[in-house]
């Protein structure tokens, strides 16, 4: 196969779909961000069942049940890989299986935006699923070995996570629970709720934007009455509460209003100029003093 070099001009009229994972405490409104996209073109993959807060949304969904149906839509989303072995999940052959089960894929043309609710709950699909497979299980004894099933785990979220990263012409949005801890120090941390600790590691390495949903309440300055607090999208990842964040766009503010479609406006917005060293215009950053409700 010839060598194809992509010029400038190609890859800027490519479809360029974003790839994001939005975090937040349970009950903060990570589900309702479903409503800020468009109905018609917007794909709601609900595997938490928990479709109550969006039950007015007139849109198309999925309910996968199993592991097994969530790598299938994967594939039949994002397409075949091909460099992978016919009896590797993601490859041509498995994906001409998906074909004769799922039908033509121009059904799924008209989908411009896939909203996976939740991570989380996939995490917990997969590792149900890694605990059947020899993996799990000692070769010697025949017992589980849950280390087995932990390593599998990994390294099948990784990749399911990652062949959605292909689907280069689709914006995908995963969202997930995030929890706060304490460390051995005893400082507050804030950890995705994600079975095993290698999915949540290389996540954000994984997706273009990572966001996290909270609820923001500004300090009042001396003799001011108190500031109501607010949600917003937290979009940096030096930001002053410690939330899990990253701009790979360079075009979102610290904080965004919680409206996706805004968002996707806003990243895809012509880039600012590049300065002398080869960065953007570094804006003069103001923090408020501001305290999340947790």
């Amino acid at each position: 196969m010839a060598l194809r070099i992509i010029t400038a001009d190609e890859r800027q009229a490519e479809a360029r779909g974003i790839k994001a994972v939005i975090f937040g405490k349970s009950g903060i409104g990570k589900t309702y961000l479903l409503l800020t996209l468009d109905e018609g073109a917007t794909l709601f993959i609900d595997l938490e069942a928990g479709d109550l807060a969006v039950q007015h949304w007139r849109g198309a969904s999925i309910r996968p049940r199993t592991w097994e149906e969530c790598r299938d839509l994967a594939l039949f989303l994002a397409g075949p890989n091909p460099a992978l072995r016919d009896d590797q999940p993601y490859s041509a052959a498995q994906y001409a299986r998906v074909l004769q089960t799922y039908g033509d894929p121009a059904r799924m043309d008209g989908f411009a935006t896939i909203f996976v609710d939740s991570i989380t709950v996939a995490g917990r699909l997969c590792f149900q699923w890694c605990r059947g497979q020899p993996e799990a299980h000692s070769e010697k004894t025949g017992k589980p070995d849950i280390r087995g099933a932990y390593g599998l785990h990994g390294r099948e979220m990784i990749a399911w996570l990652t062949h959605l990263q292909h689907a280069r012409d689709r914006n995908v949005i995963f969202v997930g629970i995030l929890d706060e801890k304490l460390d051995d120090f005893n400082r507050r941390v804030f950890v995705p709720q994600i079975d095993g600790s290698k999915t949540g590691l290389e996540l954000p390495g994984i997706v273009d934007q990572v966001m996290t949903l909270a609820e923001i309440k500004p300090d009042a300055a001396p003799g001011q009455p108190a500031v109501a607090s607010f949600r917003g999208l937290v979009c940096q990842t030096l930001n002053p509460w410690g939330y899990p964040a990253k701009d790979r766009s360079g075009r979102l503010d610290m904080l965004e209003p919680p409206h996706l479609g805004q968002l996707f406006q806003k990243i895809r917005s012509p880039s600012p100029p590049i300065d002398a060293h080869g960065a953007h215009g570094a804006p003069s950053i103001a923090l408020v003093a501001a305290t999340p409700n947790t």
